[in-house]
């Protein structure tokens, strides 16, 4: 059992995050584009379907259902009308500080991040003729789940942006994107509110739409005043539990060697021997339901079964976790931290969230030895131990880093007509 740490200050962080502070015309544009389902291929799902404000901007379940799903959340379910081929493969993250500069990867295997060598300052696996225009990887996020049939592009061939996804026709001119912005600008209110803010008669690109959202998302979602925020500032004292639970983070349990610095997370990728649940991230020619993480963006067989070190900002109200949700709470998701390979083997699906889904195979990594033992090789966390109180701990400090204000809120329409996901 590690010992309690006295806590004779607060840890030293470094300099505050910084965060780059959007025009409030430009956030408000951007509100309405991310709340409507005019992005989507069937015109059903908007970017607020998977990334609720009543989730925590996650959706509350461990896999989506993308395209083809009905309701929200763990009410979410296959519309029997338009039935989605499959789960969503990854967990939907939370939507936090991605505003701040500190922020520069995006996705749980990071296929998308700053590079200052590369064109346009962004690194992606996709070439660099597909990220012009976009004035962040925060904005140039935006270009993957629309292209994405089981999120929000749709099936194959049943509508416009599906169809011009499966010829290829993405970035290019007539493509999925452009196509996209078309319908944006045949909308009245949105052409006088693009030349209100962007110029007027000024174009209204894919890229152009996906930096206006990124301005929502930093206005929105900056969360960085929370109890512990305030603490660091002299500000406010903590409770006795979370000044506990700072001294094991910061200290003997060893989670800050991750979840570094001001916002928990130090932008780099580990194998944990997390379990994997799901369709996996396999091409579709390919016959297994493994997600490989970040390998399958650098190709080296050191980074199999790696992902991204989440910020734990909020946190405790962006359930389920793991880079596919396979645990439902904060409890289940630091005992496996605790001793990985243990974890994965006695790993219980019903520690998921997975509304029903019929036909889904969501557990045949679990039952596939060889994919199994390739998981728990892979891991490079070692055991430690902490007792219930020290865990107790360690979930109150966690709660002393909630700050879910939001400063536009949910509008109650979009320009498009279409229903918005509240």
């Amino acid at each position: 059992m590690l010992a309690v740490p006295a806590l004779a200050q607060m840890p030293d962080l470094g300099p505050p995050p910084q965060f780059v502070e959007p025009a409030l015309e430009r956030a408000q544009l951007g509100q309405l584009l991310f709340y409507d389902p005019i992005l989507s291929g069937n015109r059903n799902i908007s970017c607020a379907t998977c990334h609720n404000p009543k989730f925590g901007t996650g959706d509350g379940v461990s896999l989506s259902i993308g395209e083809g799903g009905i309701n929200l959340g763990p009410d979410r379910k296959p519309d029997p009308a338009n039935m989605p081929e499959q789960r969503v493969p990854r967990n939907s993250p939370g939507l936090w500080n991605l505003g701040a500069s500190a922020f520069t990867v995006m996705f749980h295997d990071g296929r998308l991040e700053t590079d200052a060598q590369q064109p346009n300052g962004i690194r992606t696996p996709l070439g660099a003729e597909m990220i012009q225009g976009f004035d962040s990887v925060l904005a140039a996020q935006a270009m993957f789940p629309v292209l994405s049939a089981d999120e929000m592009a749709g099936h194959y061939s049943e509508n416009e942006i599906s169809a011009a996804v499966r010829q290829g026709l993405l970035s290019q001119p007539g493509g999925a994107w452009d196509r996209l912005a078309r319908r944006v600008a045949d909308i009245p209110e949105y052409r006088t509110a693009f030349d209100q803010v962007t110029g007027p008669g000024s174009d209204i690109t894919f890229p152009q739409i996906a930096n206006l959202i990124a301005d929502f998302i930093r206005y929105e979602w900056r969360a960085d005043n929370s109890a512990f925020d305030l603490a660091m500032r002299g500000q406010k004292q903590l409770s006795a539990k979370q000044s506990e639970g700072v001294g094991l983070f910061y200290g003997t349990a060893g989670c800050a060697s991750c979840h570094s610095g001001w916002l928990q997370t130090d932008n780099r990728f580990y194998a944990i021997a997390m379990p994997q649940i799901g369709p996996g991230k396999a091409a579709r020619f390919e016959d297994n339901n493994r997600d490989e993480g970040r390998m399958r963006v650098t190709g080296a067989p050191g980074d199999a079964y790696a992902f991204r070190t989440p910020s734990l900002r909020n946190v405790t109200l962006t359930a389920p976790y793991g880079h596919n949700g396979a645990y439902a709470t904060l409890r289940d998701v630091i005992k496996h931290h605790l001793d990985p390979v243990a974890s994965l083997r006695r790993y219980d699906i019903s520690q998921a969230i997975l509304p029903a889904f019929g036909g889904a195979v969501d557990d045949a990594v679990l039952g596939n030895e060889i994919d199994m033992n390739s998981i728990a090789a892979a891991n490079s966390l070692a055991p430690t131990t902490l007792d219930p109180s020290q865990i107790d701990a360690i979930i109150a400090f966690l709660g002393a880093l909630e700050d879910d204000t939001q400063r536009l809120g949910v509008p109650d329409k979009v320009p498009s007509g279409l229903a918005v996901d509240r």
